[in-house]
């Protein structure tokens, strides 16, 4: 039983899917994380790593390759590996309207169909069951989560095979539940209240529900290994580790192929392949 996720920069694979990843690997799976970009014009939230910044030594993609490495050990996922690595590199593409966007060796400028096949590459390698990506407008709308669902969707095309295809979500009623919480919290604390965003996937176009209630302790320790982009006053750490594990035990996919004819919502991700 195999799964292949495609994610587009380091943390992205912990935030969306990180304990579904340790669940599955735990049970036995194959579960292989190709990631896109290396984050290099990622945020850095550390001061003490401000010098890493693209506007400054340009090496933050370099030391989020090290954090990736530390948070795959933690989830117990041994197969990872970045886009193109033995041809190319792809370049974080930055904020949506960002001037980074315009640079030719950036992921939002790459050839679809160039990508795809090295892609395509991959999925041949591994023949994955399941394959996990981000939805059409990348769950938030970042080009490069864009342009991994484009690459995702167009090699799939091309194989001699459909595999399952879900999307990461977060259903509207949770996304809500969750904001409620920390609004009332800030009140408590006597903070200004945040901007509320619409964020989230329709309720009844959920397909997966996954109890990671087992690994999301797993979870939250490769949350810890993107200190770079993940800090202590994240809306996960400042839950701390034990009310994390009690909060955040199900994760949520969106079914974009059905080759096995599925109904309902599902409470396995390899549903129709056991």
């Amino acid at each position: 039983i195999r799964i292949l996720l495609v994610h587009a920069h380091p943390d992205d694979e912990t935030i969306n899917n990180g304990a579904t990843m340790a669940l599955y690997a735990d049970r036995g799976a194959q579960v292989t994380l190709v990631t896109c970009t290396r984050g290099e014009e990622g945020e850095v939230l550390v001061p003490g790593l401000a010098h890493l910044a693209s506007s400054e030594q340009d090496l933050l993609g370099l030391h989020r390759e090290s954090e990736l490495a530390l948070a795959m050990n933690a989830l117990g996922i041994s197969d990872f590996r970045f886009l193109g690595a033995h041809i190319t590199k792809f370049r974080d593409s930055g904020m949506m309207g960002t001037e980074q966007n315009n640079r030719s060796d950036v992921f939002w400028q790459a050839d679809l169909d160039t990508a795809a096949r090295i892609l395509v590459e991959v999925i041949e390698e591994v023949k994955p069951h399941i394959l996990i990506t981000y939805d059409e407008i990348g769950g938030y709308g970042h080009p490069d989560h864009i342009q991994a669902h484009r690459i995702t969707m167009e090699a799939i095309k091309s194989l001699d095979y459909e595999p399952t295809v879900y999307f990461n979500a977060i259903p509207k009623a949770v996304f809500r539940a969750w904001r409620e919480r920390m609004r009332e919290e800030r009140e408590a604390n006597g903070e200004a209240a945040e901007d509320e965003v619409d964020f989230g996937t329709a309720d009844e176009l959920i397909a997966a529900a996954i109890d990671v209630s087992a690994t999301t302790p797993l979870k939250f320790d490769a949350l810890v290994a993107h200190a770079s982009q993940i800090t202590e006053d994240s809306f996960w750490m400042k839950m701390g580790k034990e009310r994390f594990t009690q909060t955040m035990n199900t994760e949520w996919f969106v079914r974009a192929t059905n080759p096995n004819n599925l109904e309902g919502v599902v409470t396995d991700i390899f549903a129709g392949y056991r």
